[in-house]
């Protein structure tokens, strides 16, 4: 019977261990490690003994990791967030790319996808070159790689009512974004992808 038992799976098992059952009297062969007398401390992890199936199990249903401690070092030990009083380093940020704002993405599993992406510059369909630049100027006016002429022009007069102190019933407040859009709007004017 007990040998029926030994070829049973058990979490915790320690199978070949040439030890025997550390418990008085018993034959049978220690499988399972429990801790031994001398505790964990600064000299090391402490001592470990090596009992059958059944012993281990009554070492169990005994074990209390609240012996030897007080009252308040157990409320301590209880508290839910016990262990998290100690200082953390911080994460590097200039280890890896900076991560999307969230506040672009109307999904937060675009963000994720979208951090993870292998980012390839994006060409117009009728070959003209763009700058860096030209890019960063068409984000700001929100238009697309192959916008036309046409179309920035009127993105920018779409643009220019919306900020224009003149069409705010004087509101001034949006005179960066509006000089933003001015200087976006008269580098792309003249670029050979809008001519």
């Amino acid at each position: 019977m007990a040998s029926a038992r030994r070829t049973q799976r058990f979490h915790g098992r320690v199978e070949g261990k040439n030890e025997r059952c550390a418990h008085p009297g018993c034959r049978e062969p220690g499988e399972f490690r429990a801790p031994g007398a001398l505790g964990p401390g600064f000299d090391g992890p402490g001592d470990w003994r090596w009992l059958c199936l059944d012993h281990v199990r009554e070492f169990n249903d005994r074990y209390n990791w609240f012996e030897g401690m007080s009252v308040d070092e157990i409320s301590a030990a209880q508290n839910p967030y016990g262990g998290w009083e100690r200082e953390t380093r911080a994460f590097a940020a200039n280890g890896a790319d900076r991560p999307p704002r969230w506040a672009d993405f109307a999904d937060p599993l675009d963000a994720i996808g979208a951090r993870f992406q292998v980012r390839r510059v994006r060409e117009r369909k009728d070959g003209r070159p763009l700058s860096d630049g030209d890019r960063r100027a068409l984000k700001l006016l929100g238009l697309e790689v192959d916008a036309d002429r046409r179309r920035l022009r009127v993105r920018y007069t779409e643009l220019l009512r919306r900020y224009h102190p003149d069409h705010n019933g004087g509101d001034r407040s949006h005179e960066k974004a509006l000089r933003a859009v001015i200087e976006a709007y008269t580098a792309l004017k003249s670029r050979p992808a809008f001519a």
